[in-house]
C-alpha cells in the first residue's frame, strides 16, 4: 500500500517505540518522513530524515520544524508522539515533576503543533495525530500525573479540531492501552516482581496481552491518511477492549 505517496510527515519522539514504528510505517507507505527527537540517530540510521529537537524549548522546536519542512518540501502530516511517563498517586509526585511532565506531554505538543500549523495550512491533506492514552478516559492506579496530562491532550485534540477544521486541518488522537514499549519495560524492570507485574498488566486488558507499537502505528496511519478525510475530533482506542468491555471472570 502506497497511500502516503507524495505526502510529507513529521513524527516527534520517533527514535523508539510507537514513534519509531509510526515513522517506519509512514515511510513504507510512501511518505517522506522526518523524525524530531532528542536523539534522532536511530531514525537517520534507518534512512529517515532526522532532526534534534527538545519539545520543552520553543526555539529548538521552531528550528527543527522549519528545517524538516524545508528538507521535505512542505508538510502534510504531524504526529505528536513525544512524551514521558510518570508513576504514583497525587501524593507521590513533586511540583517539579508535575511541571516537567506537563511541559513535555502537553505544552510540548502545543509547541510543535504551533510551529507546524503554517506549513499544514498549505496542504490539501493536512492532519495532526497525537498519541494520547486510555489513561485519558479510564481511572488507572498509580498514574495520577500521567493521566492528567493525557486527559489534557484529549481535550486539546477536540479544541484544535474545532479551531482548525476550516483551515482544512484534521486533528485526531489515538488512545493506546498499555503498550509494549521501552517505557513500560523500564517500569517492569523497577517492579519487585517484573513477571508478575507484566502478567497483571496483560490481565487487565480484555484481549489478555499488551498492545504492540505496530498496532498503534497502524491506527495513527489510518487517522493521518487520505482514507480518513472525514474524520476529525476523534479519539481512536487501541486498547484490546479495555475502554469499553466489561468481561465476566473466566468460569462464570
Amino acid at each position: 500500500m502506497r497511500d502516503f505517496e507524495g505526502l510529507k510527515a513529521i513524527v516527534t519522539g520517533g527514535g523508539f517505540g510507537i514513534g519509531a514504528a509510526t515513522a517506519r510505517l509512514l515511510a513504507d507507505r510512501g511518505a517522506a518522513v522526518a523524525v524530531l527527537d532528542l536523539d534522532p540517530a536511530a531514525a537517520i540510521a534507518a534512512g529517515l530524515h532526522g532532526h534534534k529537537a527538545d519539545v520543552t524549548d520553543d526555539a529548538s522546536v521552531r528550528a527543527a520544524v522549519t528545517a524538516a519542512c524545508g528538507e521535505l518540501g512542505g508538510l502534510d502530516v504531524l504526529v505528536n508522539n513525544a512524551g514521558i511517563g510518570a508513576a504514583g498517586t497525587v501524593e507521590d509526585n513533586t511540583d517539579e515533576q508535575w511541571h516537567r511532565v506537563f511541559d513535555v506531554n502537553v505544552v510540548g505538543t502545543v509547541r510543535v503543533s504551533r510551529a507546524a500549523l503554517p506549513h499544514l495550512r498549505a496542504s490539501s491533506n493536512a492532519a495532526i495525530v497525537t498519541t494520547c492514552s486510555i489513561a485519558a478516559t479510564a481511572g488507572l492506579p498509580q498514574r495520577a500525573l500521567y493521566s492528567a496530562t493525557k486527559g489534557a491532550l484529549l481535550s486539546l485534540t477536540l479544541a484544535m479540531a474545532a479551531d482548525h477544521v476550516r483551515d482544512g486541518i484534521r486533528v485526531n488522537c489515538v488512545n493506546p492501552g498499555t503498550a509494549d514499549t521501552p517505557w513500560v519495560e523500564r517500569l517492569l524492570e523497577d517492579a519487585p516482581d517484573p513477571a508478575a507485574e507484566r502478567a497483571a498488566l496483560e490481565a487487565r486488558q480484555p484481549m489478555g496481552r499488551l498492545v504492540s507499537a505496530e498496532e498503534v502505528a497502524a491506527a495513527i496511519a489510518y487517522l493521518a491518511s487520505p482514507s480518513a478525510a472525514s474524520v476529525t475530533g476523534t479519539a481512536l482506542a487501541v486498547d484490546g477492549g479495555m475502554a469499553g468491555l466489561r468481561l465476566r471472570p473466566v468460569g462464570e
